[in-house]
This record gives C-alpha cells, sequence and structure tokens, in this order.
C-alpha cells in the first residue's frame, strides 16, 4: 500500500514544482478560476500540454513559493507576481506566444445555469417564442412582469425581456424561469486577468493590439510631441520640419514688408504688385492640360477607326 505524503511533505513538493516552473519559464498568466470544474480544468491542461503547464494552488502556498524561489535566486521580478494572487487564481506557465495560449485558453468555456445568488457577467435576455410549457406555469411569467399570450395550450412570451442585467444577483424566480426553459446564459472558463513576461507584468487587453493599433498610438504620440514643441519653441526632429517653413515665412514676410529681397521673395513681391500674373499663370497650366486632354483623345479616336478597319478587313473575308 502506498504511503499519502503528509501535508508538510506536499508543501515541499509543491515548493519544488513551483520554483521548476519559475526557472523553465519566464511567461505567465494568471488566470481567474472560479466557477471551472475539474473536468473542465482536465481539458484545459490537455488542451495547452505541450508548451504550457497549469499549475492551481493556495494564494498562501504560492505565495510563499515565490517569496522563497525570490530569495534563493536573487530575482526580485519574481516578487511581481506576488500582489497577483487574490481570490481564485491560477498559472499558467507558457514558452509560446502569449496570445495564441490566451485565445486557446478562451475557447474552453462551458455553458452553466443561472444559479440564485450569482452575480450575473452578462445580460440575460429571454427570447420571444413559444415556451413550451402548459397555461398552468403563467404564475413564473406574472411575477416577473412578462407579458405573454396562451397559443395552442401552451404559454408564449410576446416581447424579449431583459431578465438580469450585468452585474445583478439572480433572483430565486429568475433562476426557476430559465431552468424551466431550459436556457444557459453563463458560460464558465478560465479568464486572464494578467500577464508576466520576463518581470513585466501588464493587462492582457495589452495581447489583442495589432500593428495598425501601434501604428496609430505611435502615430498620436508624434502628433503631441510635434504640437508640444510648436507651442514651447523647443526644437525637435518631428517639430524641425515645421519650425524651418514657418521660420521661412516670417523672413519672406520681413522681405515683403522691407526692401529687403531674394530670388524667392523677388517673385512673390511681383505677384503682389501685379495680381494678373495668377491669372495669367492660371490659364497658362488651363491651356496647357486642355491640350494635352485634346491629344490623348485624339490619339484614342485614331486607334478605334484603325481597330475598326482592320475589322471591316477581317469579317470580308468571309462575305464570299
Amino acid at each position: 500500500m502506498a504511503i499519502k505524503p503528509t501535508k508538510s511533505e506536499k508543501k515541499v513538493m509543491y515548493d519544488q514544482k513551483l520554483c521548476k516552473y519559475l526557472d523553465s519559464y519566464n511567461q505567465i498568466l494568471i488566470v481567474n478560476a472560479d466557477n471551472v470544474g475539474s473536468t473542465q480544468m482536465q481539458g484545459i491542461r490537455k488542451g495547452l500540454r505541450g508548451d504550457s503547464v497549469v499549475l492551481m494552488g493556495k494564494n498562501t502556498m504560492m505565495k510563499r513559493s515565490v517569496r522563497i524561489h525570490a530569495g534563493n535566486t536573487g530575482n526580485d521580478a519574481f516578487l511581481n507576481l506576488i500582489p497577483l494572487l487574490v481570490g481564485n487564481v491560477g498559472l499558467i506557465f507558457t514558452k509560446g506566444d502569449l496570445k495564441e495560449i490566451k485565445e486557446e485558453v478562451a475557447k474552453y468555456k462551458v455553458g452553466a445555469p443561472a444559479r440564485v445568488g450569482l452575480i450575473a457577467p452578462v445580460d440575460v435576455i429571454v427570447p420571444p417564442g413559444n415556451t413550451g410549457l402548459d397555461p398552468s406555469q403563467t404564475s413564473f411569467f406574472q411575477v416577473l412582469n412578462i407579458a405573454t399570450k396562451i397559443n395552442k395550450g401552451t404559454v408564449e412570451i410576446i416581447t424579449p425581456v431583459e431578465l438580469i442585467k450585468k452585474g445583478d444577483k439572480v433572483g430565486s424566480s429568475e433562476a426557476a424561469l430559465l431552468s424551466k426553459l431550459g436556457i444557459r446564459p453563463f458560460s464558465y472558463g478560465l479568464v486572464v486577468i494578467s500577464v508576466y513576461d520576463n518581470g513585466s507584468v501588464f493587462s492582457p487587453q495589452v495581447l489583442d493590439l495589432t500593428d495598425e493599433d501601434l501604428v496609430e498610438k505611435f502615430a498620436a504620440g508624434v502628433t503631441m510631441i510635434t504640437t508640444l514643441s510648436l507651442a514651447i519653441s523647443y526644437p525637435t526632429l518631428a517639430a524641425a520640419p515645421h519650425m524651418i517653413v514657418n521660420g521661412y515665412k516670417n523672413v519672406l514676410g520681413v522681405a515683403v514688408e522691407t526692401e529687403y529681397t531674394y530670388p524667392q521673395a523677388q517673385q512673390v513681391k511681383e505677384y503682389l504688385k501685379d495680381p494678373s500674373k495668377f491669372a495669367v499663370a492660371i490659364a497658362v497650366v488651363s491651356e496647357s492640360a486642355t491640350t494635352s486632354q485634346g491629344i490623348v483623345e485624339t490619339e484614342d479616336k485614331k486607334e478605334e477607326e484603325a481597330e475598326s478597319e482592320e475589322d471591316d478587313a477581317m469579317f470580308g473575308l468571309f462575305d464570299d
């Protein structure tokens, strides 16, 4: 008969396992395991087998093991895990892509009934239609102020009903009605709440960022830097082109208002003295564009005529 290990021996074995994982893996997903059953957990472990391992345990034991390992290795980065070990949580150690592991974990969700006293994680809406219940069951609907009618000997819900709002507690009437209707409105699984990556801790939402999101945020940052630099007249790489243009405008303004001149300013002065030159320049550009368009249309017309003549010659061979 195998001898069962004592509590102290179990703690030692758990410490060794957790310390081994901390040495072997640099990436950890901290997950919430509320309402996750043992069968569901087995499926998750099987699905992650290969690059990842799941470790559950009491928070006090996990915190103790992390502190011991951080002290033995001198790596204080592990201590960033301790504030995250609150509630019913577990650790997924992985060497794979964090986003792919997060998506894989999200696949293992199981539908669950609405039990009395549970906090609704989502809105529960009962759809309209035939419930299959006999007319004697209308008391449930009346208590919940749900409009119904009797159709072919069964109760029928007339309009969609928001039965439970997200964040509300499930009452006994709501739970009984959903049970009678066979509706399992909630689904539970491991939920990633934090990510640990080589000592850094961040929100799992970061994993959902795309290249387009990063480019957009970078562009917004550059815009802010440019605006700030221009406002305080502090040169930066982003603001330099705008500062050069603004400086040139100032020099040009001084040249226009004084006798000082240079080639580019002289051209502007001539335009200001004789505005008709603007009209002449526009007319020349317009005439050039019209001429170019006419040449293109003429060439297209010649090509169409040539193709037509070729077609006539080709069909003429078969007239006899």
